[in-house]
C-alpha cells in the first residue's frame, strides 16, 4: 500500500477504546507494553493523551477510511524523554503500532512509518524526529533505518532501556525520496 493512501484522524478514546484494546494487547504488540490492559485501561491512557498539550494520538486510515494503524506523537521537551537527552527546537516524538493481522501485506508497516514520518514533516516547525524504541526490538530497528533514522545511543527508561534514535527532514527525504 503507497504511503500516500493513508490518510489520518484523531483518536477518539471513548469510541475507539475498544479496537485499540485489541491491537495493545495482542502478543506482537508486546512492545507497547500493555499486555494486560483491560479495555477501560485503555481508554484511560488514551483519555490521558487527549487531555495533554503534549502527547497526541491519530489513527491512520486505510483507503477506504478503516483504522489502520496507531500514530502517537509527543513534545520531548515534555514527555517520555525529559531529562534523557538535550532537546532541539523542531524536534518530536513518535510511536507507531500496526494491528496484527493473519493476512500480513507485504511493505505494509514499511509504508506505515512512510506516511507516520511525512505526516510529521508536514509541520514545516518540526526538523527532527526522536524515536526511543526498546534495544531488543530489532524489527523497528531496520523500519527506522529504512527511512532514515541514525542510532546515537542506548538510554534507561523506567520501563525499558532504549535505542535514542534521530531522523531529520533531510535524512527522511534522502532515504525515501530517490534523488
Amino acid at each position: 500500500m503507497s504511503p500516500t493512501a493513508f490518510t489520518f484522524r484523531p483518536l477518539d478514546p471513548l469510541t475507539d477504546a475498544g479496537l485499540l484494546h485489541t491491537w495493545v494487547t495482542h502478543p506482537k504488540a508486546a512492545f507497547w507494553m500493555m499486555q494486560d490492559a483491560k479495555p477501560e485501561d485503555v481508554e484511560r491512557a488514551y483519555m490521558e493523551i487527549a487531555a495533554d498539550e503534549h502527547h497526541h494520538a491519530l489513527l491512520g486510515l486505510d483507503g477506504d477510511g478503516e483504522p489502520a494503524f496507531l500514530m502517537e506523537y509527543y513534545d520531548p521537551a515534555h514527555r517520555e524523554l525529559v531529562g534523557l537527552y538535550e532537546p532541539q527546537p523542531g524536534d518530536i516524538g513518535m510511536h507507531f503500532l500496526t494491528p496484527a493481522t493473519d493476512t500480513p501485506v507485504h511493505g505494509f508497516t514499511r509504508s506505515v512509518i512512510t506516511a507516520v514520518m511525512a505526516r510529521l514533516f508536514e509541520d514545516p516547525a518540526v526538523r527532527r524526529v526522536v524515536v526511543e524504541p526498546d534495544v531488543s526490538n530489532k524489527a523497528v530497528h531496520a523500519l527506522n533505518e529504512a527511512v532514515g533514522f541514525v542510532p546515537e545511543r542506548e538510554i534507561r527508561k523506567p520501563e525499558k532501556k532504549a535505542l535514542l534514535s534521530f531522523c531529520t527532514r533531510e535524512q527522511f527525504e534522502n532515504t525515501v525520496v530517490p534523488s
